[in-house]
């Protein structure tokens, strides 16, 4: 297969990226640092991003940002340069990218209960299940989508220097097996 990571320099994208391509799949690495350069607050970075690379059976998108900022503290800026928007550029995208049976895996995240600076995140992660959920429907030629919440990985904590959460490999694997679960 051929599938494109976007966010693959980050914790999670790398771990996903390293789990398919270990299984002898083609991995294109897009990320804002990386040597295929996308921005998903800049759309006409997404649209060379597949006016490059064609061809393609699955799109997963691990980058995620949302501000951790007090609510009375959060600009109109925090709210666009979110994860929403940019995925929801990527998804668009890539629905006409995709080959018939591709796969679509968006990130949103998951908070054990209401969290102090989290608004906006919460906002974003229900906001991207309710789309995928509904959008689903609509997507011709068997292509199907997905979000992962993984909540905190354990790696992202730890570089934070909390501990908890999910080891990057296990969360990897819900990814991987959505991917991977096209023609079956």
């Amino acid at each position: 297969m051929r599938i494109i990571v976007v966010g693959a320099t980050g914790i999670l994208g790398s771990t996903v990226s390293a789990l398919l391509s270990d299984l002898g799949h083609e991995v294109i690495r897009a990320s804002w640092s990386g040597p295929v350069h996308v921005d998903l607050t800049d759309p006409s970075t997404l649209d060379k991003l597949f006016a490059t690379v064609t061809d393609v059976d699955a799109v997963v998108c691990t980058a995620a940002h949302a501000p951790l900022k007090p609510l009375l503290e959060l600009s109109d800026a925090d709210f666009r340069q979110v994860k929403l928007d940019g995925q929801l550029a990527l998804f668009r995208r890539a629905v006409h990218a995709l080959r018939d049976g591709g796969r679509i895996v968006l990130t949103a995240g998951r908070f054990e209960g209401p969290m102090c600076r989290g608004a906006v995140g919460a906002m974003v992660n229900a906001a991207l299940e309710a789309f995928v959920e509904n959008a689903r429907g609509e997507l011709p030629r068997g292509i199907d989508a997905a979000v992962m919440s993984p909540g905190w990985v354990s790696e992202t904590l730890a570089s934070m220097g909390r501990t908890g959460g999910t080891p990057a490999v296990e969360v990897a694997r819900g990814y991987v097996d959505f991917v991977l679960s096209a023609g079956s």
